[in-house]
């Protein structure tokens, strides 16, 4: 699993970092700054809901646990639908072309012997002085 996956929101908002948004709920960012930040919040509706809700904890310390928190919960999930994907997967294609190739053969000798089996009740119908066939019989009275 690469390191990308540990942090969430490394790369989740191109507009703000991480720091600069905990600067912001600390209040430790210039005028300027915190004016930039709050219209990019009034842009993004996304970006005001998780700041309002960033505003709720109590500590930066719940922040900072609640982050790593997701990133383990996460990385589990990663693993989870990863293993799951793994084992639905076909490990040996081999056996499964060698019995596809084995019903066809075994279909192949059941028509072939059920051709052969027809064309001799075909020609034992034929020879003179053996018994019609009741279907041949009630096409020629008919």
């Amino acid at each position: 699993m690469n390191d990308d996956l540990l942090n969430i929101l490394s790369s989740s908002n191109k507009d703000i970092d991480n720091q600069k948004l905990m600067d912001y709920l600390s209040d430790k960012l210039s005028a300027e700054d915190k004016h930039a930040l709050e219209k990019l919040m009034v842009d993004s509706e996304l970006m005001n809901d998780a700041v309002e809700g960033l505003n709720d904890f109590k500590s930066k310390r719940d922040i900072a646990a609640s982050v790593e928190q997701l990133n383990v919960h996460l990385k589990k999930q990663i693993e989870k639908k990863k293993s799951k994907k793994i084992k639905r997967s076909i490990k040996n294609l081999t056996s499964l072309y060698l019995t596809i190739i084995l019903i066809l053969v075994i279909i192949l000798v059941a028509f072939l012997i059920i051709m052969k089996s027809i064309d001799s009740e075909k020609t034992s119908n034929n020879i003179p002085g053996e018994k019609e066939s009741v279907a041949y019989q009630f096409r020629r009275t008919y």
